[in-house]
C-alpha cells in the first residue's frame, strides 16, 4: 500500500498574519472620520480670557463672539455693531428663553465687551455665559 504524501503548506508569514488587522485598523480610521462630529470655526480668532475655575458647557444654542479689534459676530456670522441688540430680540422672540453665551477675545477692550454685554441685556437676555478657558 501506497501512502500519498500531502503536500508540506506554507508557514504563514507575519506579515500575511498583520494584513487583517491592518484593514480593520483603517477601516475603524475611515468610520471614525465619517462619523466625527465637525466644529465649525469662528469668523474670526478668539483668545479667550483665562478662568479661576472651571464650568461645564451645555450645548450652544447662541453664541455672541468679540475680537480684539470690536468685530462682532453671532454663530459665526458677522454682524455689524449697531445690528446686535435687533439681531439678538429677533432671535430671543424666535426662542424664548434661549442660552446665550459670550466669547471675547482676552485682549479685547474691557470696556466694549461690556457694553456688548450691556446691549444683550437691554435686548432680552436675562441669563448671559461669559466663556474662558481654565486658567491652569
Amino acid at each position: 500500500m501506497k501512502l500519498l504524501n500531502k503536500p508540506s503548506l506554507k508557514p504563514r508569514s507575519d506579515d500575511e498574519r498583520v494584513l487583517p488587522l491592518i484593514n480593520v485598523v483603517f477601516l475603524l480610521l475611515i468610520f471614525f472620520m465619517l462619523a466625527g462630529r465637525l466644529v465649525a470655526s469662528d469668523p474670526f480668532a478668539i483668545q479667550p480670557p483665562r478662568s479661576a475655575s472651571d464650568g461645564l458647557t451645555d450645548a450652544q444654542e447662541m453664541v455672541v463672539l468679540v475680537a480684539a479689534d470690536g468685530r462682532i459676530a453671532i454663530d459665526n456670522s458677522e454682524i455689524d455693531a449697531n445690528m446686535l441688540s435687533a439681531v439678538v430680540a429677533e432671535r430671543l422672540a424666535e426662542a424664548p428663553g434661549i442660552q446665550v453665551r459670550l466669547k471675547a477675545d482676552g485682549t479685547a477692550d474691557a470696556a466694549n465687551v461690556v457694553g456688548v454685554m450691556d446691549t444683550l441685556r437691554e435686548s432680552g437676555v436675562d441669563r448671559l455665559q461669559l466663556l474662558t478657558v481654565s486658567g491652569e
